[in-house]
């Protein structure tokens, strides 16, 4: 038997949400960073001027959250000899056929309902149970060990793994109606999947219970604390190489929640310099093998970022450029990657000011989503320390506001990289702040790099809201990531870089205008991105304006973060 603990813990506890701009080297020890808004002095007048306003805009401040731990134990024991609250079975169609006598075929199945005096058959048939996907039963019966023993369904017979998170999710919110402390997992049908299917069946089951379980309560006036504490996973193996995995699955859950409490922060909470903060954190709690470099607007403006300063110059919030960079604990560096995420913790639109029905302006805090997955990814990677790979995780933070210092449509902003832009719309803004750190990335000699953003609505329209676009010159990159997504279980689907429409994104005064119009928005936008990168780095572009957030939970997603830390991993030796 092994057991893993895993905890789900609030990132966000207290901090500034106004500092001075610093660069950070191998930072030792662990600031108290979040949200507690203690005022610090500003490198602008403008900054000082307002500092107090906006870091106690609404008074509002996240409460402290005590982590919450889930221990996960594999073992190989009988079902029906295993004793705790709830016993859940995942079970497919094919599971789920009985015989002439009403009866189920498949072994656990039998067994159970053969202890259970055959109420479990019976119950399945009265609740018109079939192990569809998305369908569950829990059912309190006498006679086993457990107090309840729920079925889940898990679709056909041939189950991926976002079944078998979905699997993890089920029971996590059976545990959350039931108030069950310690549950069980057992799949009715263990002996079809391979040793290597085995290991990745318990790490999406353990992400979804974890994922499940976890919400974001630190608005709320009011939040109860979680009752499951234990959850073990019968019939897949013991030993060391599912403890690692376990493992991992607990690093990487830990990102994808620090990425999900970034989004839902709202934007007079997350503002640039404490998204800066967030990494600095990052990079002091892993400082073996991070290190933090924040830049301020006199250091950007040193680098000639033209492009990112004129959409951040509207607002009262200075903007902050983050550059993370993961170094191996040892042994040499083979590949050099760049993670770049567009980081808008707010875009009003601007000039070209967001308006009308589905114009999502009260969501636009969720425009740094490509950040949050960006720094998801990198606290996983403190955590798990691949060998053999530098990755630099790169964001150019800032808000898109509206005021007379702000940029005016038709405005001409330079680039570092010396290209020029007509801006002819203020709202197509991701794209001029991601020029600028594309070329950052390209000048710290990677050879690959992927950016992820929350870029375009034509995108959404495209592909809906749970499958990003990716676009890449590159079948070797699409190829890689594309892997990493099918062991993440997030969905990418690769969309055409088409050279003709470029057409459409060229300047009568400047050598580029920054948006195309609305045929093949995303497409142009991506086009767009592609003059910032050297033609020698292997480059994708993620658009990740659908997934990045969850309509019917009203929350983020914490997208993107499994598939970076899967592609980084592919890449290390």
């Amino acid at each position: 038997m092994a057991a893993i603990v895993v905890s789900i813990a609030s990132s966000l506890t207290s901090t500034s949400s106004a500092s001075i701009p610093l660069i950070f080297t191998k930072l030792r020890s662990a600031p108290d960073l979040g949200l507690s808004f203690a005022i610090r002095p500003l490198c602008s007048r403008r900054g000082k001027r307002m500092a107090h306003a906006i870091a106690t805009l609404g008074l509002t401040q996240p409460a402290p959250i005590e982590p919450h731990k889930i221990s996960f134990s594999v073992k190989e024991i009988d079902v029906v000899e295993w004793k705790g609250d709830i016993l859940a079975v995942g079970v497919t169609e094919k599971d789920m056929v009985k015989d002439e006598n009403s009866k189920f075929q498949n072994s656990i199945l039998k067994k159970l309902d053969s202890q259970l005096g055959g109420l479990l058959a019976e119950a399945s048939l009265e609740e018109d149970f079939t192990g569809k996907p998305g369908q569950s039963t829990v059912l309190r019966l006498p006679g086993l060990g457990s107090k309840r023993v729920g079925l889940i369904g898990l679709g056909q017979s041939s189950s991926t793994t976002t079944a078998y998170r979905s699997l993890g999710e089920a029971v996590a919110a059976a545990a959350k109606a039931a108030q069950a402390s310690n549950v069980a997992v057992v799949l009715a049908s263990p002996e079809e999947l391979s040793a290597e299917l085995k290991l990745s069946t318990a790490s999406a089951i353990a992400s979804g219970t974890v994922l499940g379980t976890y919400e974001d309560t630190r608005f709320k006036s009011e939040s109860k604390k979680p009752a499951l504490k234990s959850v073990d996973i019968l019939g897949l193996g013991t030993g060391s190489e599912l403890e690692k995995k376990l493992k991992y699955t607990e690093d990487v859950c830990s990102g994808i929640i620090l990425g999900k409490e970034l989004v839902n922060a709202p934007a007079n909470v997350l503002t640039p310099g404490v998204l800066a903060e967030e990494a600095s954190k990052i990079a002091s709690m892993y400082s073996d093998v991070f290190s933090a470099t924040i830049l301020n607007v006199e250091q950007c403006k040193e680098l000639k970022m033209g492009s990112y300063l004129g959409v951040a110059a509207a607002s009262e919030n200075p903007p902050h450029f983050i550059h993370l960079c993961y170094k191996p604990p040892g042994g040499s560096v083979k590949t050099k990657l760049a993670l770049v995420g567009k980081g808008l913790t707010f875009d009003s639109g601007g000039y070209n000011i967001k308006t009308g029905p589905g114009c999502l302006i009260e969501l636009m805090k969720f425009d740094m989503g490509g950040s949050a997955a960006v720094l998801g990814a990198a606290k996983a990677l403190g955590q798990i320390k691949p060998a053999g790979v530098e990755v630099h995780f790169i964001v150019a933070a800032c808000e898109n506001m509206i005021s007379g210092a702000g940029m005016r449509p038709g405005d001409i902003l330079t680039a570092s990289n010396g290209k020029t832009i007509e801006v002819n719309n203020t709202d197509a803004e991701g794209r001029l702040t991601l020029a600028d750190a594309l070329v950052y990335a390209c000048n710290q000699g990677v050879e690959k790099i992927v950016d992820l953003a929350t870029l375009t609505g034509a995108c959404i329209v495209a592909l809906g809201p749970s499958i990003a676009g990716i676009f890449t010159p590159s079948d070797d990159l699409a190829s890689e990531v594309i892997a990493a997504s099918e062991v993440s279980g997030e969905k990418l689907w690769r969309m055409p870089l088409e050279e003709s429409y470029w057409e459409s994104m060229k300047s009568g005064v400047a050598d580029m205008v920054n948006t195309g119009g609305r045929q093949g928005g995303a497409i142009t936008a991506a086009l767009f991105l592609k003059q910032f990168v050297d033609e020698k780095v292997q480059w994708m572009h993620i658009d990740m304006a659908g997934p990045v957030w969850n309509d019917k939970k009203k929350a983020a997603t914490g997208f993107g973060i499994s598939t970076l830390v899967e592609w980084v991993l592919k890449n290390s030796s």
